[in-house]
């Protein structure tokens, strides 16, 4: 038997009906069928009581964050969009993109690393070919830029090491491809989806990366053909998110779940708005979709445990082709475009705390 103490603010009903002095807290969610205890923890405006309670019950941990807060951060020194985002110890890295000078697209090789604490920003080396529409993902403390486009549409694979400040040429991906997405498992990247270029395909491939071996291995391909997606991992799980399948056509609200382990594709909840260009990030095991097109100022939660979406609050400023990167349980949206705005590039940059409620463990019985 385990017992846990649910530690969670606010004023409650109990089961829907018994209502509670002021200093307890909102309703927890008690499983219906279990063998476990829950024990509910009170926050009070009384310190005694509450001192009385962490003695009789012990060990916890509290998060007092605010459910859904956004918070305007730094500015990012090179507006863009197009880009893409890693985080290594505690530092985010912007990676590539577009910026509009006099209506004109420039690709870019910039590179500049965000610190969260501190809320600045420093240049980095750029990257060794220009690029956007690129996709990154970071292993044992690099970060590996992956496919993208020039003017040409590439297979180019560079890899950055923060340590060093420098870039290394790896075995380029097996497909040619931008708008792609990458996620890593398991010490491994899987480059999935994409768009060979003007007149191309729209892919469903999959491709793994081996940084070990520096070789690609093709692996099973994606239920649904489309670029311009987002991939996040949940427990070894790669969740691939919306997209596009056509030009012109419309967006998509496809979710499919690939494992690396059984190398197979599984269908899961729609998101409730369909989008592309959008950015998703993982906090606590929940996925959080954020901007996109149409839909570019919304966020929804995305829990692979139950396989339902919830919509939380809007992106204060709307925007696609941005990336997002999380630190310290906090998502950083980073640059994008806003359409109301098509003569330029976002440096914008905000902060959501999705304030998640904490759970802490008990003594096994």
């Amino acid at each position: 038997m385990k017992w846990h103490f649910v530690w969670i603010l606010g004023r409650v009903d109990i089961f829907g009906k018994m209502r509670l002095p002021p200093c307890f807290p909102r309703m927890a969610q008690f499983p219906e069928k279990s063998d476990d205890v829950w024990i509910l923890g009170l926050i009070c405006q009384h310190a005694l009581v509450g001192l009385m309670l962490i003695g009789m019950f012990g060990f916890f941990s509290i998060s007092l964050a605010e459910s859904g807060k956004w918070t305007k951060k730094a500015d990012m020194p090179t507006a863009r969009y197009a880009l893409a985002a890693s985080t290594v110890n505690g530092k985010i890295y912007a990676i590539g993109g577009f910026t509009l000078r006099n209506v004109v697209h420039i690709v870019l090789p910039t590179v500049e690393e965000y610190d969260p604490v501190t809320d600045r920003w420093t240049k980095k080396a750029d990257m060794r070919a220009s690029r956007a529409w690129l996709s990154t993902s970071a292993v044992n403390g690099k970060i590996y830029a992956i496919g993208g486009s020039s003017g040409n549409i590439l297979s180019t694979v560079e890899e950055y090491d923060p340590v060093t400040n420098k870039w290394t040429k790896k075995a380029d991906m097996l497909t040619a491809r931008n708008a792609l997405a990458a996620s890593t498992v398991n010490g491994k990247i899987y480059a999935i989806g994409g768009w060979t270029g003007p007149g191309g395909t729209f892919l469903s491939t999959v491709e793994e990366y081996d940084p070990v071996t520096d070789t690609w291995t093709k692996k099973a391909k994606m239920p649904t053909a489309r670029a311009w997606l987002s991939t996040s991992v949940v427990n070894g799980k790669i969740y691939a998110i919306g997209g596009w399948a056509s030009i012109g056509g419309p967006p998509l609200s496809t979710v499919e779940e690939y494992d690396p382990a059984a190398n197979k594709w599984t269908k899961k909840a729609d998101m409730p708005t369909p989008r592309y260009f959008l950015s998703t990030s993982v906090v606590n095991g929940k996925i959080y979709a954020v901007g996109g097109v149409p839909g570019i100022s919304v966020v929804e939660e995305y829990d692979p445990v139950t396989d339902r979406w919830t919509l939380k609050a809007d992106i204060p400023t709307a925007r696609y082709g941005l990336s997002t990167s999380v630190v310290n349980g906090k998502i950083y949206a980073i640059g994008g475009r806003n359409p109301a705005f098509l003569l330029k590039a976002e440096e914008t940059v905000e902060e959501y705390d999705p304030g998640l409620a904490v759970e802490a463990e008990g003594v096994e019985a």
